[in-house]
């Protein structure tokens, strides 16, 4: 089925960021006078669902203003040093909008980073919405974000895709009602099948595409 709105996960589907996450998280733990975690161990975790982020990175219960502001702090000096897109994405984004679909963000990422991220990265343009964690109640898994997203695009769920890459990105598409894709050149490691390579995703989506006109 063709669907009217493409709704897109950021970090680790649209945008290599782990080396920028990673670090940034770092850089909050430094203010708190904690010392820094390994690369690897911060990525395996940033997508857990079964955890509390704010408690297994700052040791705290819930994020927290300042952690935010140091958070933006280290993205605003550094993205565009560290981040990066995958190879493709660019590409798939100008061809769905030619197709006339619509392109959205749901993020767990605040708003401030998510708009310089993508802005530096020349792509924020091509999105007719963005939704945040600071933009919302509840964040990833909560379908909060989906929602909102829906509302201000004027789409109803069946009319929509979510394309992340973690568990958090699926349970929120599930409890959204909305139909999922899930992509595997970020951070997480899958079990299950799983879209391997832009250049796939990108087949799938052409291929609705064409199955809509065709139908016609």
């Amino acid at each position: 089925m063709f669907k009217k709105l493409i709704i897109f996960d950021m970090d680790g589907t649209l945008v290599n960021s782990s080396v920028t996450i990673a670090n940034a998280i770092n850089y909050v733990r430094k203010q708190l006078g904690f010392e820094p975690l390994d690369t690897e161990y911060i990525l395996e975790r940033v997508n857990d669902h079964t955890i509390n982020p704010a408690q297994v990175f700052y040791h705290t219960q819930k994020f927290e203003r300042d952690h935010e502001k140091w958070f933006t702090e280290y993205y605003t000096k550094n993205h565009d040093k560290e981040l990066v897109l995958y190879e493709g994405i660019n590409e798939l984004l100008v061809s769905l909008r030619e197709q006339g679909h619509k392109l959205a963000v749901a993020t767990n990422a605040y708003r401030s980073s998510t708009i310089e991220s993508l802005t530096h990265l020349g792509i924020y343009v091509l999105f007719d919405a963005i939704a945040c964690y600071d933009d919302v109640h509840k964040g990833k898994p909560y379908p909060d974000m989906l929602f909102k997203l829906l509302e201000e695009l004027e789409t109803e769920k069946e009319e929509a895709l979510f394309i992340g890459d973690g568990p958090r990105d699926e349970m929120a598409a599930k409890r959204a009602g909305i139909d999922y894709l899930m992509v595997d050149w970020g951070f997480t490691n899958h079990e299950k099948k799983v879209i391997g390579s832009v250049e796939e995703l990108k087949t799938i989506l052409l291929k609705d595409h064409k199955d809509q006109i065709s139908s016609l």
